[in-house]
């Protein structure tokens, strides 16, 4: 019996067989991208910081109990975090109260005004959470010229495409930030 040789044919067999490792592999990915995207819609923890803190809409709020701002925050990469406006006394105590954040953040305004975006939790001890939602470490030296912390920002007032949890947001900007008066 005489045997026919393919040899011709394995050079397409090795190309349909690439291919289909291929698309498996690209389905594979587009699954885990999905599966790690931020969820959209509600957010019951944002929902509750909302409730919590909308007396902050106006910023003469924040100022009148105790905050006092600091630059605002723009990413290496894009977005920002906006203008914090820190409590001293409650960064210090390290306790987290949904009703008492660490830091209220705003979006300088093209008109002047300052837009309330988010508000960020931040304590020394950890590893930190509220309602479940665990807390970033950030190690120390670090930008803010602290020890080693834990913070949580909630984008509770603007979307956030990046995660309502995320430290950036691409949709803020600190390109309205006015100069201080001469």
């Amino acid at each position: 019996m005489k045997m026919i040789s393919n040899s011709h044919n394995r050079p397409n067999f090795r190309l349909a067989m690439t291919g289909a490792m291929l698309a498996i592999c690209t389905t594979f990915a587009q699954a885990h991208q999905e599966a790690a995207a931020p969820a959209s819609g509600p957010n019951p923890l944002a929902d509750k910081v909302r409730a919590a803190n909308s007396r902050f809409l106006d910023v003469k709020a924040a100022t009148s109990e105790g905050y006092s701002p600091i630059p605002c925050a723009s990413g290496i990469t894009g977005g920002a975090m906006g203008i914090h406006y820190v409590n001293g006394q409650y960064l210090k105590d390290d306790k987290i109260d949904i009703a008492r954040p660490e830091a209220v953040m705003y979006e300088p305004m093209a008109d002047g005004t300052l837009q309330l975006v988010a508000v960020e939790y931040i304590t020394s001890k950890g590893p930190a959470s509220l309602d479940g939602q665990l807390f970033n470490f950030n190690s120390a030296p670090n930008r803010y010229g602290l020890g080693e912390f834990y913070e949580l920002h909630v984008w509770a007032w603007k979307g956030n495409p990046t995660g309502t949890f995320a430290d950036m947001n691409p949709k803020v900007s600190c390109e309205h930030v006015m100069a201080p008066s001469q």
